[in-house]
Order: C-alpha cells, then structure tokens, then sequence
C-alpha cells in the first residue's frame, strides 16, 4: 500500500490539535469551581500591547471558590483589573494594593445554560476543524490517485481509513462536550 505518498499521522495530529484548542477553551469555561485556567483567555494591554494574563501575574486558587492574581508591575494593577472586569466570565476582582482577590460566584440556571451553549459552540468549531483536516486529506487522496502514485482500491482504502479517523475524533469531541456539560448543569 503506498502510505509513504499519504501521511495519514499527519492528518490524525491536526485533528488531535482542534481537540486541544476545544480542552484549552472548555478549560475556561466557568463551573462554579475556581480553577486558573479560567483566566486563560484574558488579555491584558499594557506596555502598548496585549499580552496574555498569566505574563503579568501570578495566578492561584487558594481555595475552591477563589481565585488570586498576583500583579508583578504596581503600575499594571488597573489594567489588569480591567481586563478581568471586560472579560465575558462575569468576574468582579477586589484589588487590595497589587493583590485582587476574585470571588467565584454560583451559578444560576440561566448562566448555566449559556455555558452550555458556548460549549456546544466550542465543540461545533472542533468539528468543523476536524472536517477541514478530513476534506484536505481526502483532497490529497484523489490528487495522489489521479497522478497515478496510488492506485483506486488504495485510494478507497486510505478513503475509509481517514473516514473511521474522523469519525473517532468526532465521538471524541462529543464525549468531551457530554463531560464538560455534566460538570457545568451539575448543582
């Protein structure tokens, strides 16, 4: 079988990352439990750019319901501040010199709800990332078929191979999301 002219590993290692960006987003989301990554997707401008939080402090749990930032730059304080109040997770830091201690609120039904739909969305977009990498294979296939290196029962083969690939990775995106919403709609 001529699998030196198709790299399907490949194909697999770039549907397994859409999987990571969909861990790395729904790591974000809020489930009532304080956690650092939370943060993640905040972005602080100070020195005249954006930078990511976790470049300009410190950030810890100390106890289930609360989070610290520790801001390194006491001239960075309302930034960074700012930046936590403007982001979508619905935070309220209370800054104490270059300390902010962030209370975890409980989450009620409705906001529950809507981060059960921004999960969907983050698990639509891993989808649809999946499928591109899928569509390009299978591109690759019929290109490398129709310049004679593979023959049509390799191509069917490699067809089916990248098929059942992408068939796991999206049951494996559903498992993540089905996780994810049980921890969010859990009281």
């Amino acid at each position: 079988m001529a699998d030196t002219a198709f790299d399907i590993d490949d194909l697999k290692r770039r549907m397994q990352g859409a999987i990571g960006v969909l861990k790395q987003d729904l790591a974000g989301l809020r489930t009532g439990r304080a956690s650092s990554s939370m943060l993640d997707p905040v972005t602080v401008e100070i020195y005249g750019s954006h930078m990511p939080l976790n470049q300009c402090a410190t950030i810890q749990v100390p106890e289930a319901r609360m989070i610290t930032v520790q801001v390194w730059d006491r001239s960075a304080v309302q930034a960074v501040e700012r930046a936590i109040r403007d982001s979508s997770l619905g935070l309220n830091p209370v800054v104490e010199g270059q300390l902010m201690r962030i209370p975890i609120p409980e989450l009620n039904a409705e906001r529950r709800q809507e981060l059960v739909k921004v999960a969907h969305k983050y698990a639509e977009n891993a989808k649809v990332a999946v499928r591109h990498v899928r569509r390009d294979g299978m591109e690759e296939i019929k290109l490398l078929e129709k310049e004679g290196e593979i023959g049509q029962d390799d191509s069917r083969n490699l067809s089916e191979r990248v098929q059942k690939l992408t068939d796991e990775m999206v049951s494996e995106i559903d498992s993540i999301l089905a996780n994810k919403e049980q921890e969010i709609t859990q009281v």
